[in-house]
């Protein structure tokens, strides 16, 4: 059952014809790699010979910041930057989905309704 799962998987999603790396990412080498692990933090870095970059420092309280890319099967350049800390992971970049602007309308009814809120409703108790 696993083989039949792991064929149909395969045939499923076969690797596009002009990706860049796609079957090249088995034999990717590292190039570089940097570790530097202290009592204050700590700082790493890694780069592939298929595109491959990452970079970190953290400190002692366990913020990190950061920043990671490859080369996407369209080879266009992905770059995503990031910070986590007490406010959660914070990721940037162009490639990171940003949703729409709220339609006018909306925000002029939220705005009324944060503006008028309503009574609170009297509580019985028998």
């Amino acid at each position: 059952v696993m083989l039949c799962a792991a064929l149909g998987l395969a045939l499923a999603n076969p690797p596009a014809p002009h990706s860049v790396g796609r079957s090249e990412d088995v034999h990717a080498e590292v190039q570089s790699r940097s570790d530097d692990i202290r009592v204050d933090g700590f700082d790493a870095s890694l780069q592939t010979s298929n595109g491959i970059q990452q970079a970190s420092s953290g400190d002692v309280h366990g913020n990190i910041h950061g920043s990671f890319s490859w080369i996407s099967p369209e080879g266009e350049h992905v770059d995503i930057k990031y910070v986590a800390d007490e406010n959660g992971y914070q990721p940037s970049g162009s490639w990171i989905p940003t949703p729409p602007p709220i339609p006018e309308a909306i925000a002029r009814a939220v705005a009324w309704l944060e503006s008028h809120p309503s009574a609170p409703e009297p509580s019985y108790h028998h």
